[in-house]
């Protein structure tokens, strides 16, 4: 039996693989081992950060187990092995890592010496209140979402920080012919240097290290090469050189004692392999002077006593650990973090200018949501306000008409037709309505007063009486309907607090007056003058005291009496 022959594509094997190791290698760059410049967060990193805030593992939430994370960030977003994974949970952890750790471990996520973290079933985790400002505003649609490894799920390609985490916590990782080592700084310094940037984008790297003036490691120890921090920062890479923090005290028995209370960021996690180091050195006689090696480390800091020998040079001896040990080190820089799927060496302004450029297309993005839903409210609420304008003709329609759909059509639409009115003055007036395009509403708000009417047992007074009482019926039920679209808004209540309520378009100061309060204080704001709920409806909300929202309330308005220069806020 003849089987059909295979045609043979002729390759070049040097270009194939060239080829084949070029994505490979873009792959692990782009997809595992870089930062991103935005949120400056590695795949794993983001992943796990999402599938906590899945889990609803907010800072007042229990902790969960550390298993149940890595399995729903293995499960649904990166397959790549638990233990890688869970390692990048646990470096998440560590103070003496981070200046701000994003997550927060329950158990034993390991130590500064080395000692490894337990089993994921024994340890649990949760956000930190630092994570939360990386994901904050997440579900109103700011960052792109994309689908997971086999499209089953979406997740976010960044997560919109509003902290410069790389510059704050720093980074590491080692790609295929590339590698990235960011330094940690400390975060007021950092965000000094973001807002003199924003206040003169054409600051140099000089300028902005008025503020930022160099890495600010987590365990503390001195640079000695300060000088070389321009042209580090100036090009991004360099190296840094790092040296413990030693006093000399008096010991017992008439002897001098080295004390370590700081010891380079490169020992972080390795401070056991020092202190064998020196009890060796010691040993070998490499330091004949040294009498003996101590670890009085505890929860209040690094404590490392080497206890010298009577009437030796405690100088000489300092010196020479110095040179021997890692208690000088060198931290080698590299600013390496991909933007637009291509890895780019930052200098130190170029960091500060993608992070800024991103909180721009942040709020641009945010605000542009806001407005669409301030344009679809305002509609409602000018529909609302041309009604009390024409309640009586209002009146007349709905006794003239035959059905909810033929008045609905007469007030949207201006069709009068089979419509009974008193007068031709009425008729033309009502073929000129035109209250809202938004049918939706429009039809829930006039069927559910059309009915109210309809079967309404009252005996009225007067035309005069109706027409009040039906004012009253619409309001109310134009006031619940929009309290419904408020609670069933996806975003979080005080996110979405927005100037849909403001009436008068042109009043701009207005607008930045209520804009310009906090979150907290804007939310109570809205509900009480905007949605009209009442303080113990506004507290039952969200979740808080009558009494808090109060003080809230009073605390806006003194606030916006002083922009505004009135008394409206009463």
């Amino acid at each position: 039996m003849k089987t059909k022959e295979q045609p043979i594509i002729q390759l070049d094997f040097s270009e194939e693989m060239r080829n084949s190791y070029r994505d490979y290698a873009m792959s692990v760059i782009i997809a595992r081992a870089l930062p991103d410049v935005r949120d400056g967060l590695k795949p794993v990193q983001r992943r796990i950060l999402y599938a906590m805030d899945e889990l609803g593992l907010a800072p007042d939430k229990p902790h969960r187990k550390s298993a149940r994370i890595v399995g729903d960030t293995m499960g649904k977003y990166h397959p790549h092995g638990d233990s890688s994974i869970y390692d990048a949970l646990v470096h998440m952890t560590e103070e003496y890592s981070l200046s701000l750790p994003l997550v927060d471990g329950h158990g034993n996520f390991g130590s500064i010496d080395g000692d490894g973290a337990a089993a994921m079933r024994y340890t649990e985790a949760r956000l930190s209140k630092t994570a939360m400002t990386m994901l904050e505003n997440l579900d109103k649609g700011l960052v792109p979402f994309g689908p997971n490894f086999d499209e089953s799920e979406k997740e976010p390609l960044v997560l919109p920080a509003t902290l410069p985490n790389l510059l704050i916590n720093g980074t590491t990782g080692i790609a295929v012919g590339m590698a990235t080592n960011m330094p940690p700084h400390n975060p007021g310094e950092v965000i000094d240097g973001v807002i003199a940037y924003m206040d003169n984008p054409e600051i140099s790297t000089k300028g902005l290290m008025k503020y930022i003036k160099g890495p600010d490691f987590p365990t503390g120890a001195a640079i000695t090469n300060t000088d070389d921090l321009f042209d580090i920062y100036d090009t991004g890479e360099g190296k840094i050189k790092l040296r413990a923090k030693a006093e000399i005290e008096n010991g017992t028995n008439g002897r001098k004692n080295i004390v370590v209370t700081e010891i380079p960021y490169t020992v972080a996690g390795n401070k056991t392999k020092l202190l064998e180091n020196l009890v060796s050195l010691s040993k070998d006689k490499v330091f004949d002077e040294i009498y003996d090696v101590r670890d009085e480390s505890s929860k209040e800091g690094i404590r490392i006593v080497v206890e010298v020998k009577k009437d030796r040079n405690v100088e000489n001896l300092l010196n020479g650990l110095y040179q021997k040990t890692a208690l000088e080190d060198t931290y080698g820089v590299n600013m390496l973090a991909v933007k637009d799927k291509q890895p780019i060496t930052f200098t130190l302004k170029g960091l500060v200018q993608e992070f800024v450029e991103f909180q721009e297309e942040l709020y641009t993005k945010e605000y542009e949501h806001l407005l669409e839903k301030a344009k679809a409210r305002l509609e409602i609420v000018a529909g609302l306000i041309k009604a009390t304008d024409v309640i009586d003709l209002i009146i007349e329609i709905l006794r003239g008409s035959n059905s909810v759909k033929q008045a609905k059509n007469c007030l949207i639409n201006g069709v009068t037709t089979d419509i009974k009115f008193k007068s031709q003055k009425s008729e033309k007036a009502a073929a000129k309505l035109d209250f809202t395009k938004n049918q939706a509403d429009a039809e829930d708000i006039l069927q559910n007063v059309y009915l109210k009417l309809f079967n309404c047992k009252k005996e009225f007074e007067s035309d005069e009486h109706i027409a009040k009482w039906l004012t009253k019926v619409c309001i109310n039920e134009s006031k619940d309907l929009l309290r419904l679209h408020f609670r069933k808004r996806s975003v979080p209540l005080e996110e979405a607090i927005n100037l849909s309520c403001i009436d008068n378009t042109q009043d701009i100061d207005l607008i930045k007056a209520v804009m310009s309060l906090p979150k907290n204080q804007r939310a109570v704001i809205h509900l009480f003058y905007f949605e009209d709920l009442q303080i113990n409806e506004i507290a039952k909300l969200l979740g808080i005291k009558e009494s808090t929202v109060k003080a809230r309330l009073s605390r806006a308005r003194q606030k916006l009496k002083a922009k505004l220069g009135d008394d409206d806020y009463e």
